[in-house]
C-alpha cells in the first residue's frame, strides 16, 4: 500500500487534473437518492475532492479521507473542507455514516485487506446505510503502473462478499472509463446496504 500512496504524493497534479472535473453526476446521483436528505457521508479516499464538493453543494454534511497526504492538502484547497489523512485500515467508527463513498479508491487493497475494510466499512455505517465502490473491470490483482489493484467482474465480486452477512447488493453494473482518454477501460460499480 505504501508505493501507491506514494505514488499519489509524486503525482498529484497529473492525478487531480485528469479526475477533478469529470462528469459523474449519474452515479452521485443515483447513490444520492439512497440516503436520506442532508445525511452524514463518507468520501473514503476522496482523491482530488471532487465527489466531496458535489455531495457538500447538495446539502449533504461529507466527511472526507484520504491515505495520500498531498492528495489530503490539495482536496481541502479545492473544497474548503478539512481532509482527514488516514489508511482504509484506520476506520474504527461504529454506525456513524448514513453513507460511504468508495470510488475507485479501496480497489488499491489486497483481498486480503479489502475484506477486513469492507467488514469495517459496515460497521461505521448506520443500520440501512447504503455503500458505493468501484473497481476495475476483470481478474487482475496485483501492481499495475506503479500502484496495486485489485479488480473484479460481477461474478467474482458477489463470490468475494458472501460471507458479509449484514451487506445486499442493491445494484451492480458495469460502465465505461467516463475519461475520454481512456478508451474501452471498464468499470464495476456496486451499491450495497447494510441490512442491520
Amino acid at each position: 500500500m505504501d508505493k501507491t500512496i506514494e505514488y499519489y504524493n509524486r503525482n498529484v497534479e497529473a492525478f487531480v487534473s485528469e479526475t477533478v472535473d469529470v462528469d459523474f453526476s449519474q452515479v452521485q446521483d443515483l447513490f444520492l437518492q439512497m440516503l436520506p436528505e442532508k445525511s452524514r457521508i463518507l468520501d473514503f479516499g476522496c482523491g482530488s475532492g471532487r465527489d466531496t464538493k458535489y455531495f457538500s453543494d447538495r446539502g449533504y454534511f461529507v466527511e472526507p479521507v484520504d491515505g495520500s497526504l498531498e492528495i489530503c492538502k490539495s482536496a481541502a484547497g479545492r473544497t474548503g473542507i478539512p481532509v482527514r489523512n488516514m489508511l482504509f485500515q484506520e476506520l474504527c467508527e461504529q454506525q456513524k455514516y448514513d453513507g460511504i463513498w468508495a470510488c475507485a479508491s479501496i480497489l488499491h487493497l489486497s483481498k486480503l485487506d479489502l475484506f477486513d475494510v469492507i467488514e469495517k466499512m459496515a460497521n461505521a455505517l448506520k443500520s440501512n446505510g447504503v455503500i458505493y465502490a468501484s473497481f476495475k473491470y476483470g481478474f487482475f490483482e496485483g501492481e499495475r503502473n506503479g500502484r496495486y489493484f485489485t479488480d473484479f467482474t460481477e461474478e467474482s465480486f458477489v463470490k468475494f462478499i458472501e460471507g458479509m452477512k449484514r451487506l445486499t447488493i442493491q445494484k451492480i453494473w458495469v460502465t465505461g472509463d467516463v475519461r475520454s482518454e481512456r478508451g474501452k477501460e471498464q468499470w464495476l460499480n456496486i451499491i450495497m446496504r447494510k441490512a442491520d
